[in-house]
């Protein structure tokens, strides 16, 4: 068997290890948000900042199919307020402080750490529970500190980052379609 075989073979059980039923429920959570007015932000870092604006993207933009743009925002993307707030304040602080100007009761944030230990995601999640928002966690299978502070956690069963952020970007796309199909319902009618 081949290097890319290996490769190929470990990401698919990364993939098959995510837990439908809590996708289903992430997407709910998702979805209640929309429907009510609300905001889903995302934040996470490197890679995982590139999934957050990706994903605020499906959002905002269209994943699948045309409908009215939905509320989303990867607070990873404005670098001027990212550097002000790390400069001027700590680094650990560059998700929260965007998230206590922002956020709203009733609001979401998909928080994204592959290690469950990033201390800027962390604290914006602490920032969340404040503000009555609730909180979808995105790990992997040693994210137990995220885990137990959120309302869902989606988490991918590998130790190895990239899998983990392969198996949960097929997760964020499965909750922008739900979404997504939730709002053109609520077009039609």
């Amino acid at each position: 068997m081949s290097e890319i075989d290996d490769y190929l073979k470990s990401a698919g059980r990364a993939l098959a290890s995510l837990d439908g039923s809590i996708v289903e429920m992430a997407s709910a959570l998702c979805i209640e948000c929309v429907l009510k007015g609300g905001t889903i932000f995302f934040c996470g870092n490197g890679g995982s900042a590139v999934d957050s604006q990706h994903l605020a993207g499906e959002l905002v933009g269209r994943f699948r199919k045309e409908r009215r743009p939905i509320s989303a925002v990867a607070v990873t993307a404005n670098s001027a307020i990212i550097t002000a707030i790390a400069n001027d304040y700590d680094f650990s602080e560059i998700f929260s402080r965007q998230i206590e100007a922002l956020g709203r009761p009733g609001d979401v944030l998909v928080a994204i750490t592959t290690s469950g230990k990033s201390e800027n995601v962390l604290k914006a999640v602490e920032t969340a529970r404040e503000r009555s928002m609730k909180i979808i966690g995105f790990t992997g299978s040693g994210g137990c500190a995220l885990s137990d502070m959120t309302d869902i956690c989606v988490t991918a069963s590998s130790e190895e980052t990239s899998h983990i952020q392969e198996a949960l970007l097929v997760a964020g796309h499965a909750i922008c379609d739900a979404v997504e199909k939730a709002i053109a319902v609520q077009e039609a009618t």
